[in-house]
């Protein structure tokens, strides 16, 4: 049987690598992608296909319900059932709490956690219905630890994991698991822009002494997606290189 599986943020650096992953364990795979991305989905899909990864798109504004139901709802009919989820979407808007003003607030939480209800919710409830379910919530170290001049982004990523705990165990008797990967500082466009020194310093705090790579992130949410994963829910597995341990 193929899997269906939909990557939200799977046209960035690291859902891209998640959507490759998943093409080469099998599964058929749907990316989708914001709205503001409409320019360069064409080259995306290119860049899928020169990789031979067969990968179609959809775009949508996740933070919003209504566009979320209806682009998952396109995948099902066109597609199929959606049996992986992958909720990878999100967005950072830095500020120190003090000049954080109330948009950054509401367009990070939007982003990066009420995307996870609204994609989820679109899908769960099949799921249940035909006894199997895969969501990884993709989180951050940051969602663990905290992070100076982060505190919208680092709620929205706590809160992912709040809802990984609460939805596995209505999920559980179903064989729909829900997970959690938080990964640390990983080697992505946007963390490449930093300059040197200041990247040189982010590798230096990091005990195995280096970024992480967007594949190490892809491996371990195809573990976690794979039909014989049915035994681990409501965990949160961390990905980045010993920088925050917890017990």
């Amino acid at each position: 049987m193929t899997r269906i599986a939909v990557v939200t943020g799977g046209t960035g650096a690291i859902g891209s690598e998640i959507c490759k992953a998943l093409a080469a364990a099998g599964r058929k795979v749907v990316a989708i992608g914001h709205p503001s991305e409409s320019g360069r989905v064409d080259e995306w899909r290119q860049r899928m296909a020169d990789a031979g990864v067969a990968a179609t798109t959809q775009l949508a504004d996740l933070a919003d319900y209504d566009s979320a139901r209806s682009a998952l709802r396109s995948v099902e009919n066109t597609a199929g059932p959606v049996d992986i989820l992958v909720n990878a979407a999100g967005i950072t808007r830095d500020a120190r709490f003090v000049k954080m003003a109330p948009e950054a607030w509401r367009a990070v939480i939007g982003a990066n956690l009420d995307s996870v209800y609204n994609a989820s919710h679109a899908v769960f409830a099949g799921m249940l219905e035909r006894g199997f379910g895969r969501i990884v919530n993709i989180s951050s170290v940051n969602g663990q630890k905290g992070q100076f001049g982060q505190v919208n982004y680092s709620a929205a990523k706590a809160g992912m994991h709040g809802v990984t705990m609460a939805l596995a165990q209505e999920g559980a008797r179903s064989n729909v698991t829900v997970n959690t990967v938080s990964p640390g500082y990983i080697a992505t466009p946007m963390v490449e822009a930093i300059k040197p020194e200041a990247r040189e310093a982010i590798a230096a705090q990091i005990p195995v002494g280096r970024l992480g790579r967007p594949e190490e992130i892809a491996r371990v949410v195809a573990f976690l997606s794979a039909d014989e994963s049915e035994y681990i829910t409501g965990v949160n597995l961390p990905v980045n290189g010993g920088l925050f341990v917890s017990h």
